[in-house]
């Protein structure tokens, strides 16, 4: 990944705007908890040169950054900066709207990072990248592409060589790389990397899966004013926020596992919101345009706070054979949490099944739920390293039948989605086959949510309030007076307000005397 071969392309630049940050449930989590700002988290934001030669650099004085110099380290090949403006470089438009949406003091969502490497960006893919060299960040924001400079493709095996780079330094020193898919055509390096996150941006017509080697990329979307410049710095301000919480212990006394890049993966895309043409199948478990859906970091740290659970019972079967429901009577005490554990094969001929099971008592639920494990380290230079082969089932424990599926062959993420689910017993498996297995020993986070959202209604002073939980967030209230077919619903405009004591959303309509039906619908 040297130069010349190596050529960093900008996304874009564009105004960003203040609703993108209240659409990925920033605003909300900021207002439930306003010290969950990314604090104690090094980030990094490497920037490729914007139109003229050194121009790379975040403005700390930018009215959309608004951040002290000393939270800043500057970096190129021409040295290092720890005041601004400097010789290194100079501002760079580009990177101030990036910095605006990842820790800007208006928009940002990670606004208390304890400190930003600013990166040129060739000199930090060649020279850390390139040669595994630590740097001090914790989650990178990369909001650029790899191609030729008429926006096509590298060979495949130059693309491959990127991600297998980009993964390796991941295992290796648990850094979060989060990227920009790409403005058009199919996903760019190093969004397609294994162990990173890819992302594209909703709305709008950023690039799309799958890669060239049959893999769901991007791993989903966010807002980000029509650009994935904008929607990137999102989801790497997000995964900060996850960090910290973990850390802290928001997700209980496992603070390495809640903190983990897999679990912070696994939440960030279980908790992304379905657009109404969002399909997946059996063998590609995320959407090529949405990925896992709409980024709502609000989602994400509710199900971190949900807590880690761990499998009820563990089986094996012969490879390839039926694994149906085990024996033991046992139920997840919750029904939104998360799991960091390991699958252990026996042998070659065994596959091996984490059973987690959940009674479900009321009607019509959503079940959402995601699997992550890692690509590893390559087992010796320029050979590139294979993944293990894990599954994602969920059964009906009454009679044993298969519900739904994720089996990948290609993928190191399953996901399951079904939002009409009957009350019962139901047995969620995470499986992993030997055949053709990796190493006997995979490490994997779980993120789950079975959900039932229920509107309650109170009648005073000649007005109605309507309530309904904060989480999972996303839903819009919608109303109609009239329920014969066809029913046209309307949204409803009336301010919501957000009662933290009570955990409720909180809408107040005038009492008209007009029968008034109400629902809440996600987009």
């Amino acid at each position: 990944m040297k130069s010349p071969a190596l050529l960093v392309i900008l996304l874009a630049t564009a105004n960003a705007v203040g609703a993108d940050i209240d659409t990925m449930g920033g605003t909300l989590l900021h207002q439930v908890d306003p010290t969950l700002q990314g604090a104690g988290i090094p980030v990094a934001q490497p920037e490729a040169e914007n139109g003229a030669t050194g121009l790379f650099e975040v403005n700390p004085a930018s009215s959309l950054v608004n951040q002290p110099v000393t939270l800043f380290t500057w970096i190129s090949s021409a040295g290092t900066s720890n005041s601004y403006p400097n010789s290194l470089g100079g501002d760079s438009t580009h990177a101030d709207f990036v910095a605006g949406n990842f820790y800007g003091l208006t928009n940002g969502v990670a606004q208390q990072v304890s400190h930003v490497d600013n990166y040129d960006a060739d000199y930090f893919v060649n020279n850390y990248v390139a040669n595994a060299l630590p740097i001090a960040a914790r989650v990178v924001n990369q909001s650029f592409i790899f191609s030729n400079p008429d926006g096509s493709h590298y060979p495949t095996n130059q693309e491959e060589m990127i991600d297998s780079q980009y993964d390796d330094y991941s295992a290796q020193y648990g850094t979060l790389f989060v990227s920009g898919a790409g403005n058009g055509g199919t996903v760019y390096p190093a969004a397609t990397c294994y162990n990173g996150i890819g992302v594209g941006v909703y709305p709008g017509g950023s690039s799309v899966g799958p890669t060239p080697d049959g893999r769901s990329k991007p791993d989903l979307v966010s807002p980000g004013s029509g650009f994935t410049s904008f929607s990137t710095p999102f989801v790497s301000g997000s995964a900060a926020v996850l960090i910290q919480a973990g850390l802290r212990g928001d997700g209980g006394a496992n603070t390495n596992a809640a903190s983990d890049n897999r679990t912070v993966k696994a939440l960030i895309l279980n908790g992304a919101i379905k657009p109404s043409d969002w399909t997946n199948s059996v063998t590609t478990p995320l959407d090529a345009h949405y990925g896992a859906g709409v980024l709502n970091v609000f989602n994400s740290w509710h199900q971190l706070k949900g807590g880690k659970h761990p499998f009820i019972e563990s089986t094996s079967v012969s490879s390839g054979n039926p694994h149906p429901p085990g024996a033991n009577p046992g139920n997840e005490p919750v029904l939104t949490g998360w799991d960091f554990n390991s699958l252990t094969n026996a042998d070659s001929s065994h596959d091996r099944i984490n059973h987690y099971y959940f009674n479900l008592a009321t009607n019509s639920v959503t079940l959402t739920a995601t699997l992550v494990w890692q690509r590893p380290q390559s087992p010796s230079p320029g050979v590139m390293a294979s993944i293990n082969n894990l599954n994602l089932f969920l059964y009906n424990t009454a009679n044993s039948n298969l519900v739904l599926c994720s089996t990948s062959t290609v993928d190191n993420v399953e996901h399951l989605f079904l939002p009409t689910l009957a009350p019962g017993r139901y047995d969620l498996q995470v499986q992993k086959i030997a055949h053709g297995e990796v190493s006997a020993n995979e490490t994997y986070a779980l993120a789950f949510e079975f959900f039932n959202i229920n509107l309650s209604i109170t009648q005073s002073n000649g007005n109605a309030g309507i309530t309904w939980p904060l989480a999972p967030a996303g839903f819009q209230l919608e109303s109609t007076t009239n329920l014969s077919p066809p029913i046209a619903w309307s949204p409803v405009t009336n301010a919501v307000t957000v009662d933290t004591n009570a955990s409720q959303n909180v809408v107040v309509v005038p009492a008209t005397g007009i029968n008034q039906f109400f629902r809440l619908q996600r987009p």
